[in-house]
């Protein structure tokens, strides 16, 4: 087995995995700072939480990838952090872990009973890619608009995406890192100075089970996890092709490790969507049955960034903002192709995707749901309407 991970492994599926925690940390760490924060955690207790959430994703990572063969990746619940951020503020950090651990045990629930699997195995494929397109659109855009405040940082990427794309199809986005960091480093955009390496201390919050609190933040937060993450990245694993991955274990698996983690921080796990499309696409590697080292890789880079905590995010949060939204882009141009295609190849199911994606890319929330679930639920009321007209 380990014999056949080194040969499946290359350097482009562990450049996508590190890539993918780069992008996953770097674009979301300050959201679950504040959420900390909002709880009233202290610099320690917010590196714990750093510790926990890094353990998490980093063995989910790895255990649902090595055992699927496929680049399961998971995350962090960013809009539950920044649900969290506004809803605990005054509630005591043990009332908070209580809220989570309710969370985590109805996520643990549906993912046993299988309903949510039987539930997203309904989305028809055209749906499903173009709601991924309609996620990651956005971080292909990023690319030009960091192009307009930073254009020799980006342009100099950009034309090493063209010609490493052209000659080096495999190593190009390997090549974009390599030359963002450097010419970072050179433009002085990268500052080492003031960080201190110093592992994580993992600090055992007691839970506390409140019912106004379990109502007001454990049920909202499992509602946005699974709206916001989990169906985004379902439909990730579908679109990219890797649709014999059984959803109900890797629900329950995520559950799991939130009960066991949530006293240390780790207040919900879920597929992720973003990150997980850097893993599952072409740039990761050529052949889809080999990513899933991709997945691996990502998970071990999670678990050094739960192993030093908030010392690994200080030093992501060094790089410039114009290589993390150019990079993510770059990486992902070849997953929002792909799944434009796959999203208007048939043509009884095209206006219904396209529904789906301009909602998706709209950004609109209602609700306190992301434009994701909304995308899907328009996208699928479409899909009903043009088939019912055809028949």
């Amino acid at each position: 087995m380990a014999r056949s991970l080194l040969a499946d492994s290359s350097l482009s599926t562990v450049s996508a995995g590190f890539v993918a925690v780069l992008v996953g940390v770097a674009s979301s760490v300050a959201i679950v700072f504040e959420a900390a924060r909002a709880a009233g955690a202290s610099e320690a207790m917010m590196a714990s939480w750093i510790g926990a959430l890094g353990l998490g994703m980093g063995l989910t990572c790895i255990a649902f990838s090595w055992y699927y063969r496929a680049p399961v990746v998971t995350a962090w619940s960013t809009p539950g952090a920044a649900l969290l951020a506004t809803s605990l503020v005054g509630i005591p950090m043990a009332n908070a872990i209580g809220a989570f651990l309710f969370s985590a045990l109805l996520t643990l629930l549906l993912g046993l009973s299988g309903t949510f699997d039987r539930i997203t195995r309904r989305i028809p494929i055209p749906i499903a890619s173009a709601m991924l397109a309609g996620i990651l659109v956005q971080f292909g855009l990023s690319i030009f608009t960091s192009l307009q405040s930073n254009p020799l940082l980006v342009g100099a990427m950009l034309l090493t995406y063209l010609l490493g794309r052209r000659w080096l199809p495999r190593y190009a986005i390997i090549l974009v890192l390599a030359i963002g960091f450097s010419l970072s480093w050179l433009l002085g955009l990268i500052h080492f100075e003031q960080l201190h390496w110093s592992p994580s201390q993992p600090i055992w919050v007691a839970p506390e089970f409140e019912l106004s609190t379990l109502l007001g933040v454990g049920l909202p937060l499992f509602i946005v996890t699974m709206t916001s993450q989990n169906i985004p990245g379902v439909a990730t694993l579908r679109a990219s092709g890797y649709a014999r991955v059984p959803i109900s274990p890797v629900i329950s698996g995520t559950g799991l490790a939130s009960l066991l983690l949530t006293p240390f921080g780790g207040f919900a796990f879920n597929l992720a969507a973003i990150t997980a499309a850097i893993c599952t696409g072409p740039e990761a590697h050529a052949d889809p049955a080999r990513r899933y080292t991709a997945g691996i890789a990502a998970g071990i880079f999670y678990l050094l960034v739960g192993l030093c905590g908030a010392s690994v995010v200080a030093l992501f949060s060094t790089f410039p903002q114009a290589l993390i939204a150019s990079l993510a882009g770059l990486a992902l141009i070849g997953t929002i192709g792909s799944s434009l295609a796959s999203a208007t190849a048939e043509v009884d199911s095209r206006e219904a995707a396209l529904i789906t994606f301009l909602i998706t890319a709209s950004g609109a929330s209602f609700f306190g749901i992301g434009a994701a679930f909304w995308g899907l639920i328009g996208g699928l009321a479409s899909y009903w309407v043009f088939r019912q007209g055809n028949s």
